[in-house]
């Protein structure tokens, strides 16, 4: 490319590529964060209006459990219910009744954070492999480019740095 060096060009490249690899671990992280909010409820309707769980084989599960500090719900079927079902092997192996909690985050919300936080970390780092080549940099269109890539990444940057804090509060109350 006109007035820009391959020095600079491969620095550009191996920012981007590490970019990429953050929005690509960002994406991995929210499908598989709401892929397991998915399997973990398989087959079971929520009635808000009852606050209720209904399983697939018609049984209610009811509130047994709440912490609203930690913003946990806890839902159990009757363990008459679950111990008498033909589908209790493939549903549960408690012999307390099968439960479901209202806020399965928990674990999910912390394995999200730490992906973001790496995701945050890459695109940190990218930039200062940006700003480093942009002082190093000699064309004005060099610079150019860099600044633009730098402002986007910026943007990037913010915006999961205030993920990662209101994530952060919310776990603090």
């Amino acid at each position: 490319m006109a007035g820009v060096s391959l020095e600079c060009f491969l620095m550009l490249a191996y920012a981007l590529a590490l970019a990429l690899i953050a929005l690509l671990l960002e994406w991995i992280a929210g499908h598989a964060h709401r892929r397991s909010l998915r399997v973990s409820t398989v087959g079971f309707t929520y009635h808000a209006d009852r606050d209720i769980w209904r399983c697939p084989r018609d049984q209610h599960l009811f509130r047994v459990f709440s912490d609203s500090v930690r913003g946990t719900v806890i839902y159990r079927a009757p363990a008459s219910a679950c111990n008498a079902c033909p589908s209790k092997a493939a549903c549960t192996d408690s012999s307390h009744g099968r439960e479901i909690e209202g806020n399965l985050a928990d674990v999910e919300h912390g394995m999200k954070r730490f992906h973001r936080a790496f995701s945050f970390t890459l695109l940190v780092l990218a930039s200062v492999i940006l700003v480093i080549e942009l002082f190093r940099s000699d064309g004005i269109y060099a610079r150019t480019v860099l600044i633009i890539v730098l402002i986007l990444f910026c943007g990037f940057i913010c915006r999961l740095g205030e993920e990662l804090i209101a994530t952060r509060m919310k776990e603090a109350k």
